[in-house]
């Protein structure tokens, strides 16, 4: 138990410094320090910040179980359909702006579209709900099982603060489609 306390402070101590340099003050140090460079700055440090937090969690939570076999071939499915939206949805983004990389060369306060094409017209989020998909389906550990909470837990929070900054990006347009298309879960029924 002690363990999984620790592995929670870590995923706290990630959220914290994730978020403090994702806005406000860490922001401008960032692009005082990087420049042009700033997200891509920014994304180390979350980077191996967060390597460092799953591997001193795979430390603290050591050992495996073995799910039932019908539980194990739903977990796969999660996994492959995880995979699966992951790639479909990532075409909707350019893949440097995310990096950081594209800033390099371009203006870094250009404005990406809103994307609300493919993937993102079934839900807001679809990288992170294929995210989650590989993520629950791979919980067959101690280590996975809260990875996959405390990811949860992250990516929820993550989703309120990012959806503040984006209807104050996009306004009406991005406050019309937060209205239209579900968060994270796919409407079996279209909305009439």
């Amino acid at each position: 138990m002690a363990g999984f306390a620790v592995y929670a402070l870590l995923w706290a101590s990630f959220g914290v410094v994730h978020s403090v340099f994702a806005a406000g003050s860490g922001k401008r140090l960032l692009a005082r320090l990087a420049g042009r460079g700033e997200r891509l700055a920014y994304n180390a440090i979350a980077l191996v910040h967060l390597l460092l937090v799953l591997w001193l969690g795979r430390l603290l939570l050591p050992g495996d179980f073995t799910p039932p076999l019908a539980l194990r071939i739903v977990m796969a499915l999660m996994i492959l359909a995880g995979i699966i939206v992951l790639a479909v949805a990532g075409r909707a983004y350019d893949l440097g702006r995310f990096l950081g990389t594209a800033q390099l060369r371009d203006d870094p306060a250009s404005i990406e579209p809103l994307a609300t094409g493919g993937m993102n017209a079934v839900v807001r989020h679809p990288l992170y709900l294929g995210l989650l998909l590989v993520l629950w389906g791979a919980a067959a550990s101690p280590f996975m099982l809260a990875t996959a909470f405390f990811a949860t837990l992250y990516i929820r929070i993550g989703i309120h603060f990012e959806e503040r900054k984006l209807l104050a990006l996009y306004g009406d347009a991005y406050a019309r489609y937060q209205s239209a298309v579900p968060m994270l879960w796919p409407r079996l029924r279209r909305r009439t």
